[in-house]
């Protein structure tokens, strides 16, 4: 059976109340067979490693999101780092900038960019950097930080430019897809995963955003992260399988502590 990760998600959102457990089983049914749930604003820590602590197949990451730095108290690497010690705590973030919507944030969002990015050289975990209209201030920081001392980190949902694209492909990076990558207008995106290499790519849905036809605008969930990734396999004219298989390796390569986790 082919099997395949969703290496970003957001079990603990309202659209999943109730739900949870056939949303993880049709995942696993589906051959998703692992899933991490971000925590995206660190008062609610506890609810996503519970999460990952009631389901096997299912791990955490934690930080405060860029839109939230305004509003949350001020993320700290000590905090973060001990978050970290839990066994099923497995990434930084999701950090990085959004000028999208909260530009008016940016020095605070710099800021807290650099304290997640010191928590994952730390604890060695991966960062997961989310990036929306700040390409230029997301690749400096990014490269300066890396130059400064060596940490992995996927840039998670990406649909920013070819030259983020390659900026973080050089500091050997990992570049997610998600299903923006399977909307039929989204082709230049399709050639800028084409172009990467094959060990830089993981897949991911950031349910219950981002749905995949033939779901687009409804709710979307771990389970289509199988239909993102065939339709984007067409595309780079692989078979699903092998895409499957390249990004399996890649997600355990990048999330060694994922992989390494077994349950008691």
């Amino acid at each position: 059976m082919i099997t395949l990760t969703d290496s970003h998600c957001h079990l603990d959102f309202p659209d999943f109340d109730g739900i949870r457990d056939d949303v993880v089983a049709r995942a696993v049914d589906a051959g998703v067979r692992r899933m991490v749930t971000i925590c995206t604003r660190l008062h609610d820590a506890p609810k996503i490693r519970a999460i990952s602590e009631a389901y096997d197949p299912v791990f955490w990451a934690a930080a405060t999101h860029p839109m939230s730095v305004a509003k949350d108290p001020m993320a700290g690497v000590d905090q973060l780092v001990e978050l970290a010690s839990h066994p099923k705590m497995v990434g930084i973030g999701e950090t990085g900038l959004d000028y999208h919507y909260t530009s008016d944030s940016a020095e605070a969002q710099k800021e807290s960019l650099r304290i997640h990015i010191e928590a994952a050289r730390r604890t060695g975990l991966p960062l997961i950097v989310h990036a929306r209209d700040a390409d230029d201030d997301i690749a400096r920081i990014l490269t300066d930080e890396h130059d400064a001392g060596a940490f992995s980190c996927v840039m998670h949902c990406f649909s920013s430019s070819e030259a983020l694209a390659r900026a973080a492909l050089d500091l050997g990076f990992y570049l997610s897809i998600s299903g923006i990558a399977a909307f039929p207008k989204s082709g230049v995106l399709r050639d800028i995963f084409a172009a990467a290499p094959r060990d830089r790519l993981l897949v991911e849905t950031d349910s219950p955003y981002l749905a995949p036809p033939p779901h687009r605008g409804k709710r979307n969930e771990p389970a289509f992260t199988m239909l993102t990734a065939g339709i984007v396999a067409e595309h780079l004219g692989l078979d699903l399988a092998a895409l499957a298989a390249a990004t399996e390796a890649n997600f355990d390569r990048l999330f060694n502590k994922a992989a390494a986790w077994r349950p008691a």
